[in-house]
């Protein structure tokens, strides 16, 4: 996979935590993603993933530390004044999370009618592009229910990138689809990344689907990265914790728990 040549962070993280209560999410982070790239971030279930993707939207904020977008800090900015600045992101949720009122063309338009400035036949034209591009044009009418798995998940991609985004964060995509459709997904990640030159954050459990997509992978573990690297290197890597995760090992205080029934 290609290198980018711009070595800008469009993404940077700078020292940020988060807390719930006491217990402590992300600790001090630091993080820069570069331009072009698809970053996957792995990570035990709890780890802190999803939480990170909020932060790079500001629907999270820091306890501490700064985040910045294209150079600029955004983390300090109001709701009103993030409105542009996340208009250059889509979000494709774990479950989808389309509207189960609207149709497929009513939920891709959904970002443009609400942040304006588009005629009803550019709206339409937008619609139709994207879902060709996700290989769905012709399921414009139908509902989510009347939908497969798989093809409300292409939908919810199209629906986040009607508004052509630098950047798609992807969280679980994957999740709940059989093998098969979970590859469709996969190249639809390479194909956004080909064709519109899309910044990919992916968060996933699903290691096909990291050595698939990623140019790049970072595990995340108590708080901070524990490993940055290649596909290759996330492969071949040695730390415990890092091949336990990649191979699908249980630890053994794992195993132990289920002997004594106590949690480790």
């Amino acid at each position: 996979m290609s290198v980018p040549t711009n070595h800008h962070p469009i993404i940077e993280f700078r020292g940020v935590s988060k807390r719930f209560g006491s217990l402590v999410v992300l600790d001090r982070m630091d993080l820069r993603i570069l331009p072009g790239q698809t970053t996957v971030i792995i990570g035990e279930s709890g780890s802190g993933k999803s939480v990170m993707l909020k932060h790079t939207l500001c629907l999270l904020r820091p306890d501490e530390g700064e985040v910045y977008f294209e150079g600029a800090r955004i983390d300090c900015l109001s709701e009103i004044n993030l409105v542009p600045i996340r208009k250059n992101f889509g979000f494709l949720f774990q479950l989808g999370a389309l509207f189960d009122s609207m149709t497929a063309a009513e939920n891709i338009a959904f970002p443009l009618e609400e942040h304006g400035g588009f005629t009803p036949e550019e709206i339409q034209n937008v619609v139709t592009g994207k879902l060709r591009m996700v290989g769905l044009d012709g399921v414009q009418k139908k509902r989510p229910a009347e939908l497969s798995g798989g093809q409300r998940k292409r939908v919810a991609l199209a629906r986040a990138i009607a508004l052509s985004p630098k950047v798609v964060l992807y969280d679980e995509p994957t999740t709940g689809l059989d093998p098969v459709r979970a590859d469709v997904i996969n190249e639809l990640i390479i194909k956004l990344k080909k064709e519109l030159g899309v910044t990919g954050l992916v968060v996933t459990h699903d290691m096909a689907s990291v050595f698939r997509v990623a140019d790049r992978v970072l595990m995340l573990y108590q708080g901070r990265f524990r490993f940055d690297g290649t596909v290759d290197q996330v492969r071949c890597s040695s730390d415990p914790v890092v091949k336990r995760f990649v191979e699908g090992h249980a630890s053994d205080e794992d195993l132990l728990s289920l002997q004594t029934g106590v949690s480790q």
